[in-house]
């Protein structure tokens, strides 16, 4: 099941806040390491740090 997009904003202070319920979707669960990247103009990615790394070491790129 996908959800509905959910709006959020970018703050001053250069932070944003995801609704949970989109994070545990994703299985992504509270406390996990995380490494966000630029995937070009409006599009920013989060991935599992462990998963991204492996892709890294075995790919060569995330």
């Amino acid at each position: 099941m996908i959800r509905e997009p959910a709006e959020v904003r970018l703050g001053e202070d250069g932070t944003v806040e995801i609704p949970l319920g989109i994070l545990a979707e994703a299985g992504l669960d509270p406390g996990v390491p995380l490494v966000a990247y630029s995937d070009g103009d409006g599009r920013v990615v989060l991935r599992r740090q462990e998963d991204a790394i492996r892709d890294l070491l075995e790919h060569g790129d995330l």
